[in-house]
C-alpha cells in the first residue's frame, strides 16, 4: 500500500485544516518545497498536494509553490484542488503533475470527467469527498445530494482507474477514517482508492490496509509528530500495491 503524504498549499504556504475549515488553518512550512523535501528524504513514493485556494475559489494562485515542489523532488506527485476546465488540467501537467484529481467537477460536470480520462487515462483520479455518503463541493463549502458510491459506479465503468475518499467529518481530526464506508466504496468498484482523512495513529494505517485500498494520504498526523512517515511506510509495505 502506498502512502502518500500531504502537502496543502494555501497563500503559498504549507497548511493543514479541520473538516474542512477555512477558519481552522495551522501553518507549517513556509516555502511547501521544504515539506516535499522532507518526506522524499524520509522515504516517500509519492505525494499528495492539494492547491486549497484553487479549490475554495477556482483561483489558481499557488502554481509557484507547486512548481518548486516538482523541481525539489523526483517523485510522482498527484494533485488535487480546483481542476474544472481542460485548461486547468494542460496547466497542471506542464507543470509537471502526474496525477490529476477531479473533485468538484465530478459532482458539478460528470461528463466533464469522462471526457477527460478519454484524453489523460490513467492520469485521471476521481477525489469523493463525502460527508454523510454526499459529495461535497467548492473547497467542501458546498453541499450535494449525490452519493459517493453512485458517482464512483459511474466513473469506474467510464474508465477512472484511481478514487480517493475522504470522510469530511474525520479530515484532521485525528479520530480515524471512516472505515465502513471505504470497504463499502472499494467492494463497489474495480478501480484502486485511496484512503483521506482522520488519520490518527499507526492502528488507523493499519486499519486502512486490512480494507484493502491501494493507499492511504496522511497529512495534519505526519505535521503534528504523531508518527513518522518511515513508521506508516514500515506498516504499509505488509501490503503490495495493486
Amino acid at each position: 500500500m502506498i502512502v502518500y503524504p500531504a502537502i496543502d498549499i494555501r497563500g503559498g504556504r504549507a497548511v493543514q485544516l479541520v473538516q474542512g475549515d477555512y477558519g481552522k488553518e495551522a501553518q507549517f512550512d513556509a516555502n511547501p518545497a521544504d515539506a516535499a523535501r522532507r518526506w522524499a528524504a524520509a522515504g516517500a513514493k509519492w505525494i499528495h498536494i492539494v492547491d486549497l485556494d484553487a479549490a475554495k475559489n477556482g483561483i489558481r494562485g499557488n502554481a509557484d509553490a507547486i512548481a518548486a515542489i516538482r523541481e525539489a523532488v523526483d517523485l510522482p506527485l498527484q494533485l488535487g484542488g480546483g481542476l474544472r476546465t481542460h485548461e486547468d488540467l494542460e496547466a497542471a501537467r506542464k507543470l509537471g503533475i502526474d496525477r490529476l484529481i477531479l473533485g468538484s467537477i465530478a459532482v458539478i460536470n460528470p461528463e466533464f470527467v469522462e471526457a477527460a480520462v478519454r484524453e489523460y487515462g490513467d492520469a485521471i483520479a476521481v477525489g469523493l469527498d463525502a460527508r454523510n455518503g454526499k459529495l461535497a463541493a467548492n473547497g467542501w463549502l458546498d453541499q450535494s445530494d449525490v452519493s459517493a458510491i453512485d458517482a464512483a459506479k459511474r466513473f469506474a465503468t467510464a474508465g477512472v482507474k484511481h478514487f480517493i475518499f475522504t470522510d469530511i467529518h474525520r479530515d484532521g481530526t485525528f479520530t480515524g477514517p471512516n472505515l465502513e464506508s471505504l470497504a463499502e466504496l472499494i467492494a463497489a468498484v474495480d478501480a484502486s482508492v485511496i484512503a483521506s482523512g482522520g488519520i490518527g495513529s499507526l492502528d488507523d494505517v493499519n486499519a486502512v490496509t486490512r480494507t484493502g485500498a491501494s493507499g492511504v494520504i496522511i497529512g495534519s498526523a505526519l505535521y503534528h509528530g504523531k508518527f513518522t512517515l518511515p513508521e506508516a511506510l514500515s506498516i504499509a509495505s505488509e501490503v503490495p500495491a495493486p
